[in-house]
């Protein structure tokens, strides 16, 4: 067992590369140059050039997507043609797990919230943190969440009145 901001040993064969740095700066800088090929193709529908009042809406954003397409060219040109070091490993397998174990809780926080509502969600997004990846004591883990859960609540909802994301249990207490 681990403390808090101690690393679990890389167990056998979880220290070899999940992804290369080549392969993630290839796909990384094809999805800059079609988004960047998008926006320019937009902003060039909406116009791009200059009237008697000055440039047209999408002036602007075409040649600053203009630039980001041609940085990811050139970077895209680079690794193709000149990697700097083709087989450095991006990120093992160890840390992948690392970072998908707070990426997929954090991505269903999102649907959970709109099911839920944000206290709800909140409380579960931070118990299961706590329990899962921080391996605190699950009646620590509950009292956290709910205290924090229960702060928000009357942050939010009593002194500032603002209008959050609620859920059945919300609804049940009258919000």
């Amino acid at each position: 067992m681990t403390g808090p901001g101690q690393e679990v040993a890389p167990q056998e064969g979880d220290d070899r590369p999940a992804a290369r740095t080549r392969t993630v700066e290839i796909i990384t800088l094809a999805v800059v140059l079609a988004f960047s090929a998008l926006l320019m193709w937009d902003n060039w529908r909406t116009g791009i050039d200059w009237e008697s009042t000055g440039p047209k809406a999408g002036y602007f954003p075409f040649y600053v997507s203009l630039i980001c397409a041609g940085a990811a060219l050139y970077g895209l040109v680079r690794e193709v043609f000149f990697p700097p070091d083709a087989g450095a490993p991006f990120v093992l397998r160890h840390q992948l797990k690392r970072v998908m174990q707070v990426f997929v809780p954090t991505l269903a926080f999102v649907p959970v919230t709109q099911l839920l509502g944000i206290y709800v969600a909140a409380f579960l997004l931070i118990a299961g943190f706590m329990i899962w990846v921080g391996r605190i004591k699950p009646w620590k883990s509950v009292v956290t969440a709910y205290v924090f859960s229960a702060i928000m609540f009357v942050i939010f909802e009593v002194a500032f009145d603002v209008i959050m994301p609620k859920g059945p249990l919300e609804h049940l207490l009258g919000y």
